[in-house]
């Protein structure tokens, strides 16, 4: 976007297009590996019941939050990264 806040253009669309693609699809390996982490001793072992479902929903829990905080961090990153704003970089730098 420009400095006085006109359209953007097509490549400034894409780069944003990208980018969140590349956030949701960081995010959910993410929490993928960390969900497969922690709920994997249930599959693996047996354990009490109790356990089994405290670690499924635990790691649900945990996989959730870091989805959401891996893909909002991604997009504010790339959000004051953007040439022309204030405090991103320029192309020469």
């Amino acid at each position: 976007m420009d400095v006085q806040g006109g359209r953007r253009s097509p490549a400034e669309r894409d780069a944003a297009t990208v980018e969140i693609g590349y956030a949701l699809a960081s995010g959910a390996f993410a929490a993928a590996v960390v969900f497969g982490a922690l709920a994997g001793p249930v599959w693996l072992f047996a354990l009490p019941h109790p356990l089994e479902a405290a670690l499924l929903r635990g790691s649900v829990a945990v996989a959730s939050v870091l989805f959401v905080v891996r893909v909002v961090s991604v997009l504010v990153r790339f959000r004051r990264a953007q040439p022309g704003q204030p405090g991103g970089t320029s192309p020469d730098s």
